[in-house]
């Protein structure tokens, strides 16, 4: 883990990250984003893979959303109420159901 300080310092005297960015290191950081996207790789795993990069990202667009909307991520969407979220999406798409 030597490298890390010495790429930081060149980064800062390169100028390509500025000079007050701090380097966190923690080992537990990776664990908090696999974490989040445990259910990406659980939905995607069975549709082995995708054709172009542009379906990937769009799919993988529409997933984060749908999470973050259960989540109650979204202003206006309480976390675990099935009827904002339906109200919600309904706007969105000017659907009725």
């Amino acid at each position: 883990m030597a490298a890390y300080p010495v790429a930081i310092g060149t980064l800062k005297e390169e100028e390509t990250i500025g000079a007050e960015t701090k380097l966190r290191q923690s080992k537990y950081l990776n664990n908090v984003i696999e974490q989040a996207h445990r259910n990406i790789k659980r939905i995607v795993k069975p549709m082995m893979g995708f054709k172009t990069f542009n379906t990937a990202r769009r799919t993988l667009s529409g997933i984060e959303v749908m999470n973050m909307i259960r989540k109650g991520q979204v202003k206006g969407v309480k976390p675990g109420d099935k009827m904002s979220r339906v109200k919600f999406i309904e706007a969105i798409f000017e659907i009725a159901a």
